[in-house]
């Protein structure tokens, strides 16, 4: 493996990637520096979590002067979390040169972002859409670009934004470094590619599996019904460190995040329709752990790049195999492990099935957790607690109580009183969810072209009632902070599925 003394670097970005503490290069950075550092065109496959950002910011940051005063580098991102996390990187590679990159991205004030233009930066990072708006306000020219980064050109594509780009990239000189990263290689990214790039070489780190060994990955069948239960009693199972629940509309997250803060998760949701101070703030108590459920679209997920994650749940069966690949490297990042759990309706095996086909992985089946299991992962995870407060010897102003009970009831009596206070019992708060109807699943004309969308139909009405109520002992929840707004499709719909606790 290279080491980025490897590739000649300027000793003060050979500085910041020290003190990043980067030290062996990832198998994207070994393939993609030496061919950027010469000037090449590339086209560099590879997933998000590989080090592609360091890939192309590397040599970007190494052939840029610190008293350039034009914008030279521009860097097009998918969306506005990916856009600020790429800033981010580079801000801290090129922070010993003092180069001056800047995001630019919708929701934040664009008068902000016209004063900070002012200071002459000579990177942006922008998305699609609030770029071109900058340009037609004559607030950023293009005219001295050299290089150009699509990041993420996939994602970027299959939101819309084929004729965004296409309008920016005829405002950079053709006389420029062009590099495009994709995790997938469909048709139109490859056109794409035909048309901006010139004479491009082609990297590619994407494993034989589609998706990361490292993530065990689990399917359980079930009714639509029986979801919201087998989520509790997976999350109570499973105690994850941080979790993320994927939900196909913007109404399944809101209610979704809603039904879990009722059972006692610490959850939020996240969609297209927050404002951005809101999804800075569920994003700011993801990372620092004041949530530990996440529920969020596929589209507000996209391009987010959080350490820790240690479970994903679908608890709606992704529309596309690409959407699936998304999500599930949510977790499993930098080597660690992780694990992916889907909910297939038993109409939604075929399209299970075609996942399984294009991401090159079987996925196992699971059966629905028991009220049992539950229970003991959360006693589980209590006794943890009571142990690690033991182990710090974090205890000592309860002493003289402790002595008191002790004198008067039986200690395992006690301590398993204890245990049951600290666990919590099941909370049997009625659940209210809009059933989503399963997914149909097409044939393609050609199953190598993963790119081709399903389609869903509009939503049953179904009322039920289901068997457990689980909630983490401890654990407060809070209200999201995003609307309740629904699409066109959501209002069409007026079923409800009830989720009650009953005897086992």
């Amino acid at each position: 493996m290279a080491t980025f003394y490897d590739f000649e670097l300027e000793p003060k970005v050979i500085r910041a990637i020290t003190e990043m503490g980067f030290e062996e290069a990832t198998p994207i950075q070994s393939q993609a520096i030496p061919h950027a550092l010469q000037g090449r065109d590339l086209i560099g496959q590879a997933q998000t979590g590989t080090g592609k950002t360091a890939a192309f910011g590397i040599p970007l940051i190494n052939k840029i002067s610190p008293q350039e005063e034009d914008i030279v580098s521009l860097i097009l991102a998918p969306t506005r979390e990916l856009a600020i996390q790429v800033s981010e990187e580079i801000s801290k590679l090129a922070r010993f040169k003092r180069l001056r990159p800047l995001p630019i991205y919708g929701g934040q004030d664009i008068g902000r972002q016209i004063r900070a233009l002012k200071k002459h930066p000579q990177i942006i990072i922008g998305t699609p859409g609030r770029l071109l708006d900058h340009i037609q306000r004559k607030t950023i020219r293009l005219d001295k670009v050299q290089t150009v980064i699509l990041d993420e050109a996939d994602e970027m594509l299959d939101m819309g934004f084929m004729d965004d780009i296409q309008s920016i990239l005829k405002l950079v000189p053709e006389e420029r470094q062009t590099m495009l990263f994709s995790a997938t290689m469909p048709p139109n990214i490859k056109r794409l590619a035909e048309q901006f790039l010139n004479d491009p070489v082609h990297v590619s780190v994407i494993p034989k599996q589609v998706s990361a060994p490292s993530i065990a990955q689990f399917y359980i069948e079930l009714h639509e019904r029986q979801k919201f239960d087998t989520l509790c009693r997976l999350l109570d199972r499973e105690s994850p460190d941080l979790a993320i629940v994927f939900g196909r509309t913007k109404r399944r997250v809101d209610e979704l995040a809603e039904a879990l803060q009722k059972r006692g998760y610490s959850a939020d949701g996240l969609h297209g329709d927050l404002s951005q101070n809101q999804r800075d703030t569920v994003m700011r108590r993801f990372r620092d752990g004041s949530i530990d459920v996440l529920v969020a679209t596929d589209v507000a997920a996209r391009g987010l790049d959080i350490s820790g994650v240690t479970h994903v749940f679908n608890f709606d069966l992704p529309q596309d195999p690409e959407s699936y690949v998304h999500r599930v490297g949510r977790t499993g990042r930098a080597g660690k492990e992780g694990q992916a759990w889907t909910f297939v309706a038993h109409r939604e095996i075929d399209h299970l099935h075609l996942i399984e086909k294009v991401t090159r992985h079987r996925i196992t089946k699971k059966p629905i957790p028991s009220i049992a299991e539950a229970i003991e992962g959360k006693q589980k995870v209590t006794a943890e607690k009571v142990l690690e407060i033991l182990q710090k010897e974090q205890y000592a102003e309860y002493k003289a109580l402790a002595i008191q009970l002790l004198e008067q009831y039986d200690s395992v009596q006690l301590l398993a009183a204890a245990m049951k206070l600290l666990t919590g019992d099941n909370n049997d708060t009625e659940i209210v969810l809009t059933p989503e109807e399963p997914l149909r699943s097409k044939k393609r004309r050609d199953d190598r072209n993963s790119n081709r969308r399903y389609g869903s139909s509009k939503p049953g009405q179904r009322r039920s009632s289901s068997s457990y109520g689980g909630n983490r002992g401890g654990g407060s929840g809070h209200k999201s902070g995003g609307s309740y707004s629904r699409d066109r499709r959501d209002r069409r719909s007026s079923g409800t599925s009830t989720y009650r606790k009953t005897e086992a």
